[in-house]
């Protein structure tokens, strides 16, 4: 049992974050004695930061070379899932409350996972290096093409939200704070870096965590989830459930277009239908800033998150499985 929660802290600690915010919003909520509207955004730095300290710069460049494949991972994530989101909205968008509307068409846009899609990649038996250059591409591209996804979506849904002041907070939170620790690690943090990823991981987590419950913490103390209820809950999980559908399908379909071979199809598949929340839960928090209903736009993507590591884990076992009895 200790080993299982020393392993799953992480997914355990998002109800419970979530959870203490319905309990006890005052002190997360903006305002409240823990100045969850400052701590926040430091925390944001700090995870940023840390990204860029642990960027494997090496793994980058021995996992470049496969172009078919990298084009297929980020055009599926940045373009085809976006464009996937969109059909869906407006064929049903108007159903949805509008904030969750909001956090539906937020996960669409959000960058794929890194320490998952390498996992599984090594898992699946596909190609590793591969994987790394393409989770951290991701990433890296997510912070800009994230908030210019998002930015685009509202200005044509009519919000005042203004882009220049996002592009500014994106570049103090997000884009300095990853530069400087990509150049901390040339200037010598690398080893220690290397050696501390697992501790330097457990403190990005947490500062999400933190993250989550002072968002949800708002949403409390401003009401938002009043006319939520179940109906939110059943519209949330089935809306994750199509989305990994099509997700998956389209990774498959668009493998076989490539013409990749199957080591780099699965690639494709875990890189291109996977969402990060750890990078999710920061850019959130920079977009959308102070909004009473972070917590509702946040919702999708909390769900869709520990979803995608059950069935890729799933694909990945699968996909294993069958590459051995294809070599003997």
């Amino acid at each position: 049992m200790r080993a299982f929660l020393k392993k799953n802290w992480f997914m355990i600690g998002m109800p419970i974050a979530v959870a203490l915010a319905w309990v006890a919003p005052d002190g997360g909520a903006r305002g409240g004695y823990l100045r969850a509207e400052i701590v926040t955004k430091v925390a944001v730095a700090l995870v940023f930061f840390m990204q860029g300290l642990t960027l494997p710069a090496k793994a980058l460049r021995d996992g470049a070379r496969k172009g078919r494949l990298h084009l297929g991972v980020q055009g599926f994530c940045f373009l085809i899932f976006p464009l996937i989101g969109l059909t869906l909205d407006a064929l049903v968008g108007s159903r949805l409350a509008p904030d969750l509307r909001l956090g539906f068409l937020f996960l669409c846009v959000l960058p794929s996972t890194i320490v998952m899609s390498v996992v599984l990649a090594s898992v699946a038996g596909g190609n590793v290096a591969a994987a790394i250059f393409n989770a951290v591409l991701s990433n890296v591209l997510g912070v800009f093409l994230t908030p210019l996804w998002i930015a685009w979506l509202m200005q044509t849904s009519g919000s005042s939200q203004s882009f220049g002041a996002v592009l500014g907070e994106v570049s103090v939170l997000l884009l300095l704070p990853l530069a400087l620790g990509q150049l901390a690690r040339r200037l010598g943090a690398k080893n220690w870096a290397d050696q501390s990823k697992k501790r330097l991981t457990h403190f990005s987590n947490a500062s999400i965590l933190f993250i989550v419950y002072a968002a949800f913490c708002n949403s409390v103390k401003a009401d938002v989830w009043a006319n939520q209820g179940l109906t939110t809950l059943l519209l949330s999980l089935a809306g994750c459930a199509i989305l990994m559908g099509l997700a998956l399908v389209g990774t498959r379909l668009l493998g076989g277009m490539l013409g990749l071979a199957p080591a780099e199809r699965i690639i494709l598949t875990i890189s291109g239908s996977q969402k990060s929340l750890a990078t999710g839960v920061p850019l959130a928090n920079v977009i959308f800033g102070a909004h009473p209903a972070l917590g509702v736009i946040l919702f999708p993507i909390m769900i869709y998150h520990p979803a995608q590591l059950f069935v890729c884990g799933w694909l990945a076992a699968r996909h294993a499985k069958t590459f051995q009895v294809t070599e003997r």
